[in-house]
């Protein structure tokens, strides 16, 4: 597979020789979307988020859902591939996947759909709904605060917040969230027409 021309800036792990995600920015993604050669948006945020806003011509495949089939995925797709997010986390993660399976070096969206909204950029919206990262915040701090008040009056009732603050330290330290993949899989945020399988047939059909 010829790799383009514009993927040689990818960067590379010392360690391992294996190509890291390249960022880009909103205008350098706009940019290239408006070339004769636009890359492939494969956005991993939830269905959900997916429906609320997302880039035109973007397709959906969740983070889960990649890491079940990202052999599949890697096997299928070329490397003109630019990841979306909402921030550009899980993203970033989702390159790590497809790189595990032997598609190094996909590029990312940096700030994710956020800082593409912030340029003005167009939009495809629907029914509004609160994305990943808030909703894990909510959750989080939530069981943090039952835990507070509940221990005045049950003792070791604090544990609970312990455990969620351990919680939260392990998933900045692995760059993983249990919470919020356990979040994505709740029936809100998803849509009663997706289908995984549709969805990954699409983006690879997409490639030829």
């Amino acid at each position: 597979m010829t790799v383009p021309a514009h993927r040689a800036d990818r960067t590379t792990t010392p360690a391992d020789g294996i190509a890291g995600p390249h960022a880009l920015d909103a205008g350098e993604l706009r940019a290239r979307l408006d070339s004769a050669n636009p890359p492939r948006l494969l956005d991993v945020r939830s269905p959900a988020e997916f429906e609320a806003a997302h880039i035109p011509g973007s397709h959906n495949v969740p983070l889960d859902i990649l890491r079940e089939h990202c052999a599949e995925l890697a096997t299928h797709l070329d490397p003109d591939v630019v990841l979306v997010c909402r921030s550009g986390q899980r993203a970033g993660r989702a390159g790590e996947a497809l790189a595990g399976a032997g598609l190094p070096g996909l590029p990312v969206l940096s700030g994710g759909v956020t800082a593409w909204e912030r340029t003005g950029a167009p939009v495809n919206r629907g029914r509004e709904r609160w994305d990943i990262e808030r909703q894990v915040r909510l959750v989080a701090g939530s069981l943090v605060l039952i835990g507070v008040v509940v221990g005045f009056f049950v003792p070791g009732a604090q544990l609970l917040a312990a455990f969620v603050g351990a919680g939260l330290a392990v998933a900045a330290i692995t760059n993983t969230c249990a919470m919020g993949v356990l979040l994505s899989r709740m029936p809100w945020n998803r849509t009663p027409s997706f289908d995984p399988r549709d969805a990954i047939t699409r983006l690879t059909d997409d490639h030829g």
